[in-house]
Protein backbone atom coordinates (compact mmCIF):
# COMPACT_ATOMS: atom_id res chain seq x y z
CA UNK A 1 0.00 0.00 0.00
CA UNK A 2 1.28 3.45 -0.88
CA UNK A 3 1.99 6.31 1.47
CA UNK A 4 1.70 4.93 5.02
CA UNK A 5 1.60 1.16 4.96
CA UNK A 6 3.51 -1.45 3.12
CA UNK A 7 3.87 -5.19 3.08
CA UNK A 8 6.14 -8.14 3.32
CA UNK A 9 5.71 -11.56 1.76
CA UNK A 10 3.81 -13.91 4.03
CA UNK A 11 1.70 -16.70 2.61
CA UNK A 12 -1.48 -17.68 4.42
CA UNK A 13 -1.23 -21.34 3.40
CA UNK A 14 -3.98 -22.52 5.73
CA UNK A 15 -6.96 -20.47 6.85
CA UNK A 16 -8.03 -21.95 10.16
CA UNK A 17 -11.44 -23.49 10.63
CA UNK A 18 -12.43 -20.78 13.06
CA UNK A 19 -11.27 -17.86 10.87
CA UNK A 20 -13.57 -15.37 9.18
CA UNK A 21 -12.18 -13.95 5.93
CA UNK A 22 -13.25 -10.34 5.48
CA UNK A 23 -12.41 -8.26 2.41
CA UNK A 24 -12.91 -4.65 1.43
CA UNK A 25 -12.86 -2.95 -1.96
CA UNK A 26 -11.77 0.55 -0.95
CA UNK A 27 -13.13 3.65 -2.68
CA UNK A 28 -12.84 7.39 -2.23
CA UNK A 29 -16.21 7.99 -0.56
CA UNK A 30 -17.58 4.48 0.00
CA UNK A 31 -16.25 0.95 0.38
CA UNK A 32 -17.65 -2.47 -0.42
CA UNK A 33 -17.33 -5.07 2.31
CA UNK A 34 -17.64 -8.85 2.13
CA UNK A 35 -17.00 -11.79 4.44
CA UNK A 36 -16.68 -15.51 3.89
CA UNK A 37 -17.32 -18.15 6.52
CA UNK A 38 -15.28 -21.38 6.77
CA UNK A 39 -18.28 -23.22 5.25
CA UNK A 40 -18.10 -20.76 2.31
CA UNK A 41 -21.63 -19.55 2.87
CA UNK A 42 -22.41 -17.01 0.14
CA UNK A 43 -22.74 -13.53 1.66
CA UNK A 44 -23.89 -10.63 -0.46
CA UNK A 45 -21.32 -7.76 -0.50
CA UNK A 46 -22.48 -4.59 1.23
CA UNK A 47 -21.45 -0.93 1.01
CA UNK A 48 -20.44 1.41 3.81
CA UNK A 49 -19.21 4.99 3.89
CA UNK A 50 -15.50 5.74 4.08
CA UNK A 51 -15.84 7.55 7.40
CA UNK A 52 -16.24 6.85 11.11
CA UNK A 53 -19.95 6.02 10.87
CA UNK A 54 -19.30 3.65 7.97
CA UNK A 55 -16.40 1.96 9.79
CA UNK A 56 -18.62 1.28 12.83
CA UNK A 57 -21.29 -0.19 10.53
CA UNK A 58 -18.69 -2.42 8.91
CA UNK A 59 -17.24 -3.60 12.21
CA UNK A 60 -20.71 -4.29 13.61
CA UNK A 61 -21.42 -6.58 10.63
CA UNK A 62 -18.11 -8.39 11.13
CA UNK A 63 -18.69 -8.81 14.87
CA UNK A 64 -22.18 -10.22 14.30
CA UNK A 65 -20.81 -12.72 11.79
CA UNK A 66 -18.10 -13.81 14.24
CA UNK A 67 -20.70 -14.40 16.94
CA UNK A 68 -23.25 -16.04 14.62
CA UNK A 69 -20.81 -18.61 13.25
CA UNK A 70 -18.88 -19.03 16.54
CA UNK A 71 -15.54 -17.97 15.01
CA UNK A 72 -12.35 -17.10 16.89
CA UNK A 73 -10.28 -14.95 14.53
CA UNK A 74 -10.67 -12.64 11.57
CA UNK A 75 -8.47 -11.72 8.61
CA UNK A 76 -9.27 -8.47 6.78
CA UNK A 77 -7.87 -8.17 3.27
CA UNK A 78 -7.88 -5.44 0.62
CA UNK A 79 -6.06 -4.47 -2.54
CA UNK A 80 -2.89 -2.40 -2.37
CA UNK A 81 -4.31 1.09 -2.58
CA UNK A 82 -3.66 4.77 -2.02
CA UNK A 83 -4.47 7.08 0.90
CA UNK A 84 -8.21 6.36 0.89
CA UNK A 85 -7.66 3.12 2.75
CA UNK A 86 -5.43 4.49 5.49
CA UNK A 87 -8.12 5.55 8.03
CA UNK A 88 -9.86 2.17 7.78
CA UNK A 89 -6.58 0.28 8.18
CA UNK A 90 -5.68 2.19 11.34
CA UNK A 91 -9.25 1.73 12.63
CA UNK A 92 -9.01 -2.05 12.20
CA UNK A 93 -5.49 -2.23 13.58
CA UNK A 94 -6.76 -0.94 16.93
CA UNK A 95 -9.21 -3.84 17.01
CA UNK A 96 -6.52 -6.49 16.83
CA UNK A 97 -7.50 -8.04 13.51
CA UNK A 98 -4.97 -9.56 11.16
CA UNK A 99 -4.53 -7.28 8.15
CA UNK A 100 -3.34 -8.37 4.73
CA UNK A 101 -3.34 -7.02 1.21
CA UNK A 102 -3.21 -8.43 -2.30
CA UNK A 103 -1.56 -7.29 -5.49
CA UNK A 104 -4.14 -5.64 -7.84
CA UNK A 105 -2.49 -7.53 -10.70
CA UNK A 106 -3.40 -10.82 -9.00
CA UNK A 107 -6.98 -9.63 -8.57
CA UNK A 108 -7.26 -8.77 -12.24
CA UNK A 109 -5.85 -12.08 -13.44
CA UNK A 110 -7.96 -14.19 -11.12
CA UNK A 111 -11.11 -12.36 -12.22
CA UNK A 112 -10.34 -13.18 -15.85
CA UNK A 113 -9.59 -16.80 -14.97
CA UNK A 114 -12.78 -17.34 -13.00
CA UNK A 115 -15.24 -15.33 -15.06
CA UNK A 116 -13.46 -15.26 -18.43
CA UNK A 117 -13.96 -11.50 -18.31
CA UNK A 118 -11.82 -8.54 -17.17
CA UNK A 119 -14.92 -6.73 -15.95
CA UNK A 120 -14.58 -4.80 -12.69
CA UNK A 121 -17.46 -4.27 -10.26
CA UNK A 122 -17.56 -3.29 -6.61
CA UNK A 123 -19.42 -6.50 -5.81
CA UNK A 124 -17.07 -8.81 -7.73
CA UNK A 125 -13.70 -7.60 -6.45
CA UNK A 126 -14.17 -8.37 -2.71
CA UNK A 127 -14.95 -12.01 -3.52
CA UNK A 128 -11.86 -12.30 -5.71
CA UNK A 129 -9.72 -10.82 -2.94
CA UNK A 130 -11.08 -13.49 -0.60
CA UNK A 131 -10.16 -16.18 -3.15
CA UNK A 132 -6.58 -14.87 -3.30
CA UNK A 133 -6.29 -14.94 0.49
CA UNK A 134 -7.51 -18.54 0.56
CA UNK A 135 -4.95 -19.44 -2.13
CA UNK A 136 -2.21 -18.13 0.15
CA UNK A 137 -1.04 -15.14 -1.90
CA UNK A 138 -1.67 -12.32 0.55
CA UNK A 139 0.88 -9.93 1.98
CA UNK A 140 1.06 -8.92 5.62
CA UNK A 141 0.59 -5.20 6.21
CA UNK A 142 3.29 -3.37 8.17
CA UNK A 143 2.26 -0.05 9.68
CA UNK A 144 5.18 2.17 10.75
CA UNK A 145 5.01 3.49 14.29
CA UNK A 146 6.63 6.32 16.23
CA UNK A 147 9.70 7.86 14.60
CA UNK A 148 9.55 5.36 11.72
CA UNK A 149 6.05 6.65 10.87
CA UNK A 150 7.28 10.25 11.07
CA UNK A 151 10.22 9.45 8.80
CA UNK A 152 7.87 7.77 6.34
CA UNK A 153 5.78 10.94 6.08
CA UNK A 154 8.82 13.19 5.90
CA UNK A 155 10.45 11.08 3.20
CA UNK A 156 7.26 11.23 1.12
CA UNK A 157 7.09 15.00 1.55
CA UNK A 158 10.75 15.37 0.62
CA UNK A 159 10.39 13.26 -2.49
CA UNK A 160 7.42 15.34 -3.67
CA UNK A 161 9.36 18.56 -3.03
CA UNK A 162 12.35 17.27 -4.99
CA UNK A 163 10.08 16.32 -7.89
CA UNK A 164 8.56 19.81 -7.88
CA UNK A 165 12.06 21.29 -7.88
CA UNK A 166 12.97 19.19 -10.92
CA UNK A 167 9.90 20.52 -12.76
CA UNK A 168 10.78 24.11 -11.82
CA UNK A 169 14.38 23.65 -12.95
CA UNK A 170 13.12 22.38 -16.30
CA UNK A 171 10.81 25.39 -16.71
CA UNK A 172 13.65 27.74 -15.81
CA UNK A 173 15.94 26.06 -18.32
CA UNK A 174 13.40 26.57 -21.12
CA UNK A 175 12.92 30.27 -20.32
CA UNK A 176 16.66 30.96 -20.18
CA UNK A 177 17.17 29.19 -23.50
CA UNK A 178 14.83 31.68 -25.17
CA UNK A 179 16.35 34.67 -23.44
CA UNK A 180 20.06 33.79 -23.32
CA UNK A 181 20.84 30.34 -24.88
CA UNK A 182 24.60 30.71 -24.49
CA UNK A 183 24.19 31.01 -20.72
CA UNK A 184 23.18 27.35 -20.41
CA UNK A 185 26.30 26.03 -22.11
CA UNK A 186 28.77 28.28 -20.31
CA UNK A 187 27.19 27.90 -16.83
CA UNK A 188 26.42 24.20 -17.33
CA UNK A 189 22.69 24.65 -16.79
CA UNK A 190 20.63 26.52 -14.20
CA UNK A 191 20.96 24.33 -11.09
CA UNK A 192 24.04 25.86 -9.45
CA UNK A 193 23.90 28.70 -6.92
CA UNK A 194 26.07 30.86 -9.17
CA UNK A 195 23.75 30.40 -12.15
CA UNK A 196 20.65 31.15 -10.11
CA UNK A 197 22.24 34.23 -8.52
CA UNK A 198 23.03 35.65 -11.95
CA UNK A 199 19.55 34.89 -13.25
CA UNK A 200 18.03 36.61 -10.24
CA UNK A 201 20.07 39.81 -10.54
CA UNK A 202 21.19 39.87 -14.21
CA UNK A 203 18.70 37.75 -16.17
CA UNK A 204 19.30 39.23 -19.65
CA UNK A 205 22.43 39.46 -21.80
CA UNK A 206 22.10 43.25 -21.74
CA UNK A 207 22.06 43.39 -17.93
CA UNK A 208 25.24 41.28 -17.78
CA UNK A 209 27.02 43.61 -20.20
CA UNK A 210 25.88 46.61 -18.18
CA UNK A 211 27.18 44.90 -15.04
CA UNK A 212 30.70 44.99 -16.52
CA UNK A 213 33.34 42.28 -16.73
CA UNK A 214 35.10 43.23 -13.50
CA UNK A 215 31.98 43.01 -11.37
CA UNK A 216 30.83 39.84 -13.14
CA UNK A 217 34.18 38.20 -12.38
CA UNK A 218 33.93 39.11 -8.69
CA UNK A 219 30.35 37.84 -8.45
CA UNK A 220 31.17 34.47 -9.97
CA UNK A 221 34.25 34.04 -7.81
CA UNK A 222 32.27 34.82 -4.66
CA UNK A 223 29.15 32.77 -5.43
CA UNK A 224 31.19 29.75 -6.55
CA UNK A 225 33.69 30.06 -3.68
CA UNK A 226 36.50 30.43 -6.18
CA UNK A 227 35.53 27.38 -8.27
CA UNK A 228 34.68 29.34 -11.43
CA UNK A 229 37.72 30.63 -13.29
CA UNK A 230 38.30 34.06 -14.82
CA UNK A 231 38.07 32.37 -18.23
CA UNK A 232 34.49 31.32 -17.43
CA UNK A 233 33.57 34.90 -16.55
CA UNK A 234 35.19 36.14 -19.73
CA UNK A 235 33.33 33.58 -21.85
CA UNK A 236 30.00 34.54 -20.29
CA UNK A 237 30.62 38.26 -20.76
CA UNK A 238 31.57 37.82 -24.42
CA UNK A 239 28.55 35.57 -25.00
CA UNK A 240 26.30 38.25 -23.50
CA UNK A 241 27.73 40.81 -25.91
CA UNK A 242 26.93 38.57 -28.91
CA UNK A 243 23.91 36.63 -27.65
CA UNK A 244 21.34 35.26 -30.09
CA UNK A 245 18.56 35.38 -27.48
CA UNK A 246 15.31 37.17 -28.28
CA UNK A 247 14.93 40.84 -27.42
CA UNK A 248 11.17 41.20 -27.86
CA UNK A 249 8.91 40.38 -24.93
CA UNK A 250 11.76 40.08 -22.47
CA UNK A 251 9.82 41.67 -19.62
CA UNK A 252 7.37 38.79 -19.26
CA UNK A 253 10.14 36.19 -19.41
CA UNK A 254 12.23 37.99 -16.79
CA UNK A 255 9.20 38.23 -14.49
CA UNK A 256 8.56 34.50 -14.79
CA UNK A 257 12.23 33.66 -14.21
CA UNK A 258 12.29 35.68 -10.99
CA UNK A 259 9.05 34.06 -9.78
CA UNK A 260 10.41 30.55 -10.40
CA UNK A 261 13.63 31.42 -8.59
CA UNK A 262 11.61 32.60 -5.57
CA UNK A 263 9.69 29.32 -5.49
CA UNK A 264 12.92 27.32 -5.80
CA UNK A 265 14.43 29.26 -2.89
CA UNK A 266 11.37 28.60 -0.71
CA UNK A 267 11.45 24.95 -1.72
CA UNK A 268 15.09 24.68 -0.72
CA UNK A 269 14.22 26.08 2.72
CA UNK A 270 11.34 23.61 2.99
CA UNK A 271 13.57 20.64 2.13
CA UNK A 272 16.15 21.84 4.68
CA UNK A 273 13.42 21.91 7.35
CA UNK A 274 12.31 18.41 6.35
CA UNK A 275 15.89 17.15 6.60
CA UNK A 276 16.23 18.66 10.06
CA UNK A 277 13.18 16.72 11.23
CA UNK A 278 14.35 13.55 9.49
CA UNK A 279 17.72 13.70 11.26
CA UNK A 280 16.01 14.13 14.63
CA UNK A 281 13.76 11.09 14.20
CA UNK A 282 16.63 9.07 12.75
CA UNK A 283 18.40 9.43 16.09
CA UNK A 284 15.37 7.87 17.80
CA UNK A 285 15.79 4.62 15.85
CA UNK A 286 18.67 2.61 17.38
CA UNK A 287 19.47 0.45 14.36
CA UNK A 288 19.95 3.48 12.11
CA UNK A 289 23.55 3.58 13.38
CA UNK A 290 24.12 0.12 11.94
CA UNK A 291 23.19 1.37 8.47
CA UNK A 292 25.17 4.59 8.86
CA UNK A 293 28.29 2.59 9.70
CA UNK A 294 28.56 1.67 6.01
CA UNK A 295 30.91 4.01 4.18
CA UNK A 296 28.93 5.66 1.39
CA UNK A 297 25.54 5.47 3.14
CA UNK A 298 24.37 8.81 4.51
CA UNK A 299 21.49 9.96 6.66
CA UNK A 300 19.10 10.68 3.80
CA UNK A 301 19.65 7.24 2.26
CA UNK A 302 19.16 5.63 5.67
CA UNK A 303 15.98 7.61 6.26
CA UNK A 304 14.56 6.61 2.88
CA UNK A 305 15.24 2.94 3.61
CA UNK A 306 13.62 3.09 7.04
CA UNK A 307 10.72 5.15 5.78
CA UNK A 308 9.98 2.83 2.87
CA UNK A 309 10.35 -0.43 4.81
CA UNK A 310 8.73 0.87 7.98
CA UNK A 311 10.66 -1.34 10.35
CA UNK A 312 13.39 -3.65 9.10
CA UNK A 313 13.24 -5.58 12.35
CA UNK A 314 9.76 -6.87 11.45
CA UNK A 315 11.14 -8.80 8.47
CA UNK A 316 12.19 -12.36 9.21
CA UNK A 317 14.30 -12.90 6.08
CA UNK A 318 16.19 -10.69 3.66
CA UNK A 319 14.16 -12.25 0.85
CA UNK A 320 11.08 -10.46 2.16
CA UNK A 321 12.86 -7.10 1.98
CA UNK A 322 14.24 -7.87 -1.48
CA UNK A 323 10.75 -8.66 -2.72
CA UNK A 324 9.34 -5.53 -1.11
CA UNK A 325 11.93 -3.53 -3.05
CA UNK A 326 11.15 -5.32 -6.31
CA UNK A 327 14.69 -6.72 -6.47
CA UNK A 328 13.53 -10.36 -6.61
CA UNK A 329 14.74 -12.16 -9.74
CA UNK A 330 12.80 -14.01 -12.42
CA UNK A 331 13.50 -15.52 -15.80
CA UNK A 332 11.39 -16.59 -18.76
CA UNK A 333 12.56 -19.92 -20.16
CA UNK A 334 10.91 -22.40 -22.50
CA UNK A 335 12.20 -25.74 -23.70
CA UNK A 336 15.88 -25.47 -24.54
CA UNK A 337 15.77 -21.69 -24.33
CA UNK A 338 17.00 -20.31 -21.03
CA UNK A 339 16.18 -16.65 -20.50
CA UNK A 340 18.21 -14.05 -18.68
CA UNK A 341 17.45 -13.08 -15.10
CA UNK A 342 15.70 -9.77 -14.47
CA UNK A 343 14.43 -8.02 -11.37
CA UNK A 344 10.65 -7.99 -11.01
CA UNK A 345 10.33 -4.23 -10.33
CA UNK A 346 7.03 -4.96 -8.58
CA UNK A 347 8.05 -3.54 -5.24
CA UNK A 348 8.60 -0.06 -3.90
CA UNK A 349 10.38 1.96 -6.55
CA UNK A 350 11.83 4.45 -4.06
CA UNK A 351 13.87 1.70 -2.36
CA UNK A 352 15.36 0.67 -5.72
CA UNK A 353 16.08 4.27 -6.61
CA UNK A 354 17.87 5.15 -3.36
CA UNK A 355 19.88 1.91 -3.35
CA UNK A 356 20.94 2.41 -6.96
CA UNK A 357 22.39 5.83 -6.13
CA UNK A 358 24.02 4.33 -3.03
CA UNK A 359 25.52 1.64 -5.26
CA UNK A 360 27.12 4.34 -7.42
CA UNK A 361 28.94 5.58 -4.31
CA UNK A 362 30.09 2.25 -2.88
CA UNK A 363 31.58 1.04 -6.21
CA UNK A 364 33.92 4.00 -6.56
CA UNK A 365 37.62 3.41 -6.07
CA UNK A 366 38.05 2.87 -2.35
CA UNK A 367 34.36 2.04 -1.92
CA UNK A 368 33.35 -1.03 0.07
CA UNK A 369 32.02 -2.86 -3.01
CA UNK A 370 34.49 -1.58 -5.61
CA UNK A 371 36.19 -4.99 -5.99
CA UNK A 372 32.86 -6.80 -6.26
CA UNK A 373 31.68 -4.38 -8.94
CA UNK A 374 34.90 -4.80 -10.93
CA UNK A 375 34.49 -8.57 -10.67
CA UNK A 376 31.01 -8.32 -12.18
CA UNK A 377 32.34 -6.19 -15.04
CA UNK A 378 35.23 -8.58 -15.69
CA UNK A 379 32.67 -11.37 -16.18
CA UNK A 380 31.09 -9.37 -18.99
CA UNK A 381 28.15 -7.99 -17.01
CA UNK A 382 26.74 -4.69 -18.30
CA UNK A 383 27.38 -1.70 -16.02
CA UNK A 384 23.72 -1.06 -15.21
CA UNK A 385 23.08 -4.73 -14.48
CA UNK A 386 26.21 -4.82 -12.29
CA UNK A 387 24.97 -1.80 -10.34
CA UNK A 388 21.62 -3.50 -9.79
CA UNK A 389 23.48 -6.56 -8.47
CA UNK A 390 25.46 -4.28 -6.15
CA UNK A 391 22.19 -2.70 -4.98
CA UNK A 392 20.85 -6.15 -4.06
CA UNK A 393 24.07 -7.03 -2.24
CA UNK A 394 24.02 -3.71 -0.39
CA UNK A 395 20.47 -4.41 0.78
CA UNK A 396 21.60 -7.82 2.07
CA UNK A 397 24.44 -6.19 4.01
CA UNK A 398 22.11 -3.60 5.52
CA UNK A 399 19.60 -6.24 6.57
CA UNK A 400 22.34 -8.37 8.19
CA UNK A 401 23.69 -5.39 10.15
CA UNK A 402 20.24 -4.42 11.40
CA UNK A 403 19.33 -8.01 12.27
CA UNK A 404 22.58 -8.59 14.19
CA UNK A 405 22.69 -5.08 15.69
CA UNK A 406 26.29 -4.58 14.50
CA UNK A 407 28.48 -2.08 12.69
CA UNK A 408 30.00 -2.66 9.28
CA UNK A 409 33.59 -3.90 9.35
CA UNK A 410 35.75 -3.46 6.23
CA UNK A 411 37.25 -6.75 4.96
CA UNK A 412 35.41 -8.61 7.70
CA UNK A 413 36.40 -12.05 6.34
CA UNK A 414 40.14 -11.27 6.64
CA UNK A 415 40.04 -10.83 10.41
CA UNK A 416 41.20 -13.89 12.32
CA UNK A 417 38.89 -12.94 15.13
CA UNK A 418 35.68 -11.42 13.71
CA UNK A 419 35.37 -7.79 14.76
CA UNK A 420 31.73 -7.47 15.73
CA UNK A 421 30.70 -4.26 17.43
CA UNK A 422 27.42 -4.69 19.29
CA UNK A 423 25.20 -1.81 20.26
CA UNK A 424 23.52 -1.57 23.61
CA UNK A 425 20.05 -3.05 23.64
Amino acid sequence: MKNNTHSKTNKFNIVKEKTLIVTVDIGKTSNTGYYRTPSREDIKPFTFQNDGFGFNKFWTAVSKAMKKYNLESVIVGFESTGPYGEPLIHYLRKRGVRLCQVNPMHTKRLKELQGNSPGKTDYKDPKVIADIIELGHALTVIIPEGSAAEIRRLVNAREKAVQRQTTLQSQLHDLVFVLFPEFLEIMKGVRTKSAQYLLKHFPTPKSIVECGFGKLKDILRKTSHGMLSVERSKSLYEAAENSMGITEGQGGIVLEIKEILKIIELSNQYVAEIDKNIFYHLEQIPYSHSILSIKGIGKITTAYLIGETGDLLQFKTVGEVIKLAGFDLFEISSGKHKGNCHISKRGRILIRKILFFAALRVVRKGGILHKQYQAYLSRGMAKVKALVAISRKLLRIIFALVRNNTEYVVDYAKHKEPMVIKFAA
